[in-house]
């Protein structure tokens, strides 16, 4: 479980592209990993997982600053498995995927809409529908101003539909904001999208077809939380 220590956490993201084929030994190897880590106790790690629908995993773990990024936090795991059965296990991974990378994303309190508190621990939402607005920089303050008048608007009708917004940063190219959609499946999710598109009417309609025509460009991309391969260290 990530809990949000600041108004704007940061998260480093690491993205594996795992081959169709591979994709049960991944996930097999990752749970090897983590019955590690708990057997070994190991400790100032916690991360989550999600699957994108194109075979993309994602760990997502909340970092303070930068210079989390240079601390070895597995060491001590290393030191207790033993060199040998520690590199077997990346040596696994490894085999399940010819891509992968690093990059850092923000999470920004003030064009999030939860009214019932910020969060991403949405327990009984693992479904998740992920909406990248690509934006050139000459467009960027117009975008974040505009997603700031689509959330007060959510905020006045009273909208169900609750969302979180990141911000790209560090090992990104191009500039994007990230919001994302719990629920609980995709059919939840399509309904709950209907009811608040007919909440909001015609003024919503109105700031998202503007807030379109900020957009270098857009995707969206579907997937699930996994609850089973993330790690909480134990305090």
């Amino acid at each position: 479980m990530i809990s949000i220590s600041q108004n704007n956490q940061s998260f480093w993201i690491h993205a594996d592209q795992v081959k169709p084929s591979k994709q049960a030994d991944y996930e097999q190897v990752a749970k090897d990993f983590i019955e590690a880590c708990t057997k070994y106790n190991l400790k100032d790690s916690d991360w989550s997982t999600a699957r994108i629908d194109d075979g993309t995993y994602l760990t997502i773990t909340p970092i303070s600053n930068m210079a989390d990024l240079d601390k070895n936090t597995l060491a001590p795991l290393f030191e207790k498995m033993g060199e040998e059965k520690f590199r077997s296990i990346f040596k696994r991974f490894n085999e399940c995927y010819d891509k992968h990378g690093d990059y850092i994303v923000t999470l920004n309190s003030d064009l999030s809409y939860m009214p019932n508190g910020l969060t991403l621990n949405t327990e009984g939402q693992n479904y998740r529908k992920w909406h990248f607005l690509y934006v050139t920089p000459s467009n960027s303050q117009a975008l974040r101003e505009k997603i700031k008048a689509i959330k007060d608007l959510y905020a006045k009708k009273g909208a169900k539909e609750y969302f979180r917004i990141y911000h790209s940063g560090f090992g990104t190219m191009g500039e994007y904001y990230l919001a994302v959609i719990s629920a609980k499946d995709e059919q939840s999710y399509a309904k709950l999208g209907d009811e608040n598109e007919a909440l909001l009417g015609d003024e919503g309609k109105k700031l998202f077809a503007e807030m379109f025509s900020l957009l270098d460009k857009y995707e969206s991309k579907t997937g699930v939380m996994r609850p089973d391969l993330g790690y909480t260290a134990k305090q």
